[in-house]
């Protein structure tokens, strides 16, 4: 019988057995487990604080609840203007950013693996991925220097030529296009790296049979390349959905500016001048777990589209 004591003591042992093995593998995966535990489930508790009355003085237990059966600070997000306009702003340079700088190190790393000169593909690989190790704070000041209307260097060689100055930074619609330009140039290189190594892993066998049934340089990337990627492409396609209403703090704060306010506050940038400068709590945790839980959302749903159409997934 399956409960028999005899059984009972045999998986007991085994379980000993297996636990004397391997327990210093249990005891690496403790300090992990821990981390998470203390610094990302247990503060998931105060995520009751977008349900209720902030008090400084009161533990989050004792908080009163919000009008509206909790919603209140939720209604009020959304009856206020600048942040729909950060949820506006949010969505637009994030499907840009997916939109324009996807395919970039896609594209990229097709054309450093047909490059037949190998040290010339290492130059160019480590030229490309440097900027990656820049921080924002770095980067928005270069921008300065190089886009400033009057001082900066390319409009100072745009006026030499005859052409008058471009508002990189200070007009809307030519800040939104430096912003993605920007963010591509910062994080092609890094991400190329993980399509180069996928192309590594492709049968080389599979470009010999492709170029004897008379395949060109074209149709080996088409045929074999882009198949032989697909299954990264589209992990990285469900991660970057996931975090399509997700936003980075740095990167809009530190381009941003008075003139283009309108375009550059996100979602991150509302809830650091509501939330830590104006000490409206209750309200920006309630934005954030919104916001959480629409990339849940994005992140379930791609993830099931791909698995609907024959690819692995993610969950």
């Amino acid at each position: 019988m399956n409960g028999s004591p005899m059984l009972r003591s045999a998986r007991r042992k085994n379980l000993a057995n297996y636990l004397s093995r391997y327990w210093t593998l249990y005891l690496l995966l403790a300090l992990p487990l821990a981390y998470f535990t203390v610094f990302k489930y247990v503060p998931m508790t105060y995520i009751q604080i977008a349900f209720k009355k902030y008090s400084l003085v009161k533990n989050v237990w004792e908080m009163p609840w919000a009008a509206n059966h909790g919603f209140e600070y939720f209604i009020k997000a959304f009856s206020n203007r600048d942040f729909l306009y950060a949820l506006r702003n949010t969505i637009v340079l994030n499907l840009l950013d997916l939109v324009i700088g996807f395919p970039a190190p896609i594209i990229l790393a097709i054309l450093l693996n047909e490059l037949a000169f190998p040290t010339l593909k290492k130059i160019t690989q480590t030229v490309a991925y440097m900027p990656h190790f820049l921080s924002w704070i770095i980067i928005s000041g270069m921008a300065l220097q190089l886009f400033a209307p009057t001082t900066g260097l390319v409009n100072i060689l745009l006026g030499r030529l005859g052409i008058p100055p471009v508002p990189f930074l200070n007009e809307p619609n030519h800040w939104v296009a430096t912003y993605v330009g920007l963010g591509i140039w910062q994080s092609v290189g890094w991400n190329t790296i993980i399509y180069l190594a996928a192309i590594t892993a492709i049968n080389p066998e599979l470009y010999e049979s492709a170029a004897i049934d008379g395949a060109g340089r074209m149709g080996r990337i088409w045929h074999v390349t882009l198949p032989g990627i697909k299954s990264t492409i589209v992990v990285l396609l469900i991660l970057s959905l996931g975090r399509l209403l997700g936003s980075e703090f740095d990167r809009p704060y530190a381009l941003g500016n008075a003139l283009v306010k309108t375009n550059s506050n996100v979602i991150a940038t509302f809830i650091y001048i509501n939330g830590v400068r104006g000490l409206q709590f209750s309200l920006t945790t309630a934005v954030g777990l919104f916001q959480s839980f629409v990339c849940v959302i994005f992140l379930l749903g791609a993830d099931f589209l791909a698995k609907k159409s024959g690819e692995r997934g993610i969950v």
